[in-house]
Order: C-alpha cells, then structure tokens, then sequence
C-alpha cells in the first residue's frame, strides 16, 4: 500500500469505560506501526487527564499532526485529535442516543472545544463524554470552536447509540441535523455495516462512508480502516478536503470488517440466545418468541427498512473497499487457541514485521511468500479471506459473530465475547 496512507480516525484511550488499560500513547503508537496504520484519532481528547497526556506525550511533526515523543517504532506513526461524544437528549417525542466522533486540527482547538463542553457536561467521567445536548447543538458548538472540525456520525446503524439507530435514531441525516446538514461530510458506517449495505440509499450518495475501528483494545487498532492517496504527503488540510470530498481521487479505500461478525448485524435477543433474520422479525412482530420481550433490530434490517434499492453485487464509481479477518483471529483459528495465548503471539511475532506490517499480510504479501517462510496453514488461511471463502455465524444484540477461516468452514464452537469492543 505504498501509494496509500492508512487512517484510523475513532479510537479510545484507557479513560473511557470498559477500555483496556494498555490504551497508552506508546502502545497505540507501537501497535499502529506494526499493524500498517499511518495516522490514528487520539480519542478522548475531552478527558482532561487523558488531554494532559497528549500535550505531554506528543510533539507536533512537519505535518501539521503530532508524533509520540520519544517513542521508536517501525514506521512513522502520526496522531490527530479526535473524540467520540454521546449526546442523550429529546427530539421530536423521542429520546434520541447518538455517537459523535469530532476530529480537530490541533490540541490548542481540543483544549479549547474541551473548555466549552465542560460547562455542559462531566468531561471527567468518561473519555467519551456523556452530554445532555442534541447533536446539532453539538456541531454549532464544534463550528464555532473552528470551522476547520470534521463533526462525524459515529457508528450510524448502531441499535442504540447512532444516527440511524433502531432504538434512537433518526430516518435521515437531515432529520438530526436539520439545517445544518451540509455540515456533516461523511458517516462512519461502522462494524455491523459496510459500504454495499450504505450504497442502498441514495440519500447517502453525496456522503463520504468512512471505516474506523472504535477500538476499546490495542488489538483491534485499524480493525476497519480507510486508505488514503498518500500525494506529497497527508496534512490536516488534505485530510479535510478527501473527507468532505474537495480532493475528489483521494479517497482510495476502506478496510472492512466482515458486517456479519459486526455484533450488531442481524436481529435477536442475546438473554434468550435467539439469533433472527429480518424476516423472522417481522413474523413475530418485534418480539422474542421465547420471552415476549422486544427484539433488538440489527443494522440489516435497519438498512432494508430505510433503502431505496435492492441489494447490487456490482458497482461503478464507489470507493472500493477489502474485507479483512484480524491476523491474530487467523492465527488463533488455525492452532485451535484463543487470539491472546503466548502461542499466537508467538506466530505473529514471527510474521510481523518479518513479512511486512499486518495489512500487508491481509491485503497485499504474497501467500507464496508467506509459504515459504513456512507458515503454511496461515498462508491458506488468509488466502482464504482475500478469496471470501468464509463461513460467518451473524453477530446480533451485542453479541459478536463467529468467523471461521478453515478449510471446509465448519465454524467451532466457541464463547461470544463483549469485552474490549
């Protein structure tokens, strides 16, 4: 990918709640480099102890971004502020939950944005701020903190906490925003959606679809990522101007998540252990058909409910994207051991950054090559994803789905987790 720059914009730090606590400036910097990512999101940048950190823990480079003071890795890693708000507040007789990732230029703008919510809110309690304020209020504020911010709907199709959202959301962007749509560049489509689900609706044909990883672990840095033309270089203005969609061929790709492992995909109930297509939904009128309660709709049957075309398996004129399996899952899957054992790391030590970073592994080294360095199994296992000759049990009500990658595809049984999302 030496003619892209891979962008990871909507990570936490180990303020935020339910985070892993090696969400360091020096891990994520170190973890980053290995895994390919060129720039990440700070997160959090509203939690003072974590803002301090910043200030003290990076250095602005020649580009207009920050890089961690001090801190070797492999490739040059760059750092830009950014944050994820959670606006709770009621609209149109409802009570509306959305997720908010605000990106701005430099740490001064943070401090000062910072200074402003905190008047409105408990910035200390969680590095993604909990704020009694609609999102568009939010992004009058963001505005006249500086109109050079990237205001970004985070997650969209999640049940809970999004634009789109079942169980809060809005039917449209214009819905949310109002007046202040053209404000808003892009969405982020999140793990339970990717670009084919969003391009259903042509309402979102003007709208850039950004893929970040949310991650709450070091592990899943650039578990979905976007790559972007590299040019004479990325700079805070470059990056605004592919985001809003000035810089028209800059937006070479994403990086996805297979929308099925996503732990919101399809509909169910996790307490009942009830997984239902959209389809069952229907014919049960919303209710689990074991406890009576209400299902929670999934991302797919948000998008078929709100889509004004029919599935498409060919595209012209989109960005394109690559489905990847995390290469610690991979790695995991194949010896037949959970992806945090001593036993993988020791598999992904030996490939990374032997072979290349992570994503080279994923997208572009040759199996060949990863042959005969004598990785056999790995080497077909991840020739196996590029191919998408995988089998998927759907993720659903919180619940992650289960990804299998071996030959014949019979998926094993194993514990869905939550922890570290």
């Amino acid at each position: 990918m030496s003619e892209g720059v891979i962008v990871d914009l909507h990570i936490h730090s180990r303020f935020s709640r339910a985070c892993s606590q090696g969400l360091t400036i020096p891990n994520i910097a170190r973890t980053a480099a290995l895994k390919g990512i060129h720039l990440m999101g700070t997160g959090d940048f509203t939690h003072p102890g974590w803002r301090r950190l910043l200030h003290e823990e990076l250095e602005q480079s020649s580009s207009g971004f920050y890089r961690a003071r001090g801190v070797a890795t492999i490739a040059p890693v760059e750092f830009v502020p950014s944050v994820e708000i959670s606006c709770i507040y009621s609209k149109g007789g409802k009570v509306r939950r959305q997720h908010v990732l605000v990106i701005v230029p430099t740490l001064k703008v943070a401090d000062a944005l910072a200074k402003r919510l905190e008047k409105i809110g408990n910035l200390m309690a969680d590095g993604r701020p909990i704020l009694g304020l609609d999102a568009k209020e939010l992004l009058k504020i963001v505005l006249d903190t500086t109109p050079d911010a990237l205001v970004i709907p985070a997650h969209a199709w999640t049940p809970w906490f999004s634009l789109f959202g079942s169980k809060s959301g809005f039917d449209s962007i214009e819905e949310c925003f109002e007046e202040l749509t053209p404000h808003i560049p892009a969405i982020e489509t999140g793990l339970s959606s990717d670009p084919p689900m969003n391009w259903r609706l042509s309402a979102l044909d003007g709208i850039r679809l950004l893929s970040n990883s949310d991650a709450h672990s070091l592990d899943n840095l650039g578990r979905e990522a976007n790559v972007f033309k590299r040019g004479s270089g990325l700079t805070y203005q470059r990056l605004l101007a592919i985001v809003r969609g000035v810089e028209s061929d800059g937006f070479l790709s994403t990086i996805e998540f297979y929308p099925e492992e996503g732990k919101y995909y399809t509909d169910g109930h996790a307490a009942c252990k009830l997984r239902l297509t959209p389809e069952e939904t229907k014919r049960y009128g919303g209710r689990c058909p074991k406890c009576g309660r209400l299902i929670t709709v999934g991302v797919l049957s948000r998008v078929n409910d709100l889509a004004d075309r029919k599935p498409a398996t060919t595209f012209s004129g989109r960005v394109p994207f690559n489905y990847i399996v995390p290469l610690r899952e991979i790695i995991a899957e194949v010896l037949g051991v959970g992806k945090k054992t001593k036993r993988v790391a020791v598999v992904y030590d030996a490939l990374v950054p032997k072979l290349g970073t992570e994503f080279d592994l994923l997208l572009s080294v040759p199996i060949s090559t990863i042959y005969e360095a004598g990785f056999l199994e790995v080497a077909k296992a991840i020739e196996r994803v590029r191919l998408k000759k995988i089998k998927i049990v759907a993720g659903y009500d919180g619940v992650f789905g289960i990804v299998s990658v071996s030959e014949g595809n019979a998926v094993k049984k194993k514990k869905q987790k939550k922890l570290f999302a």
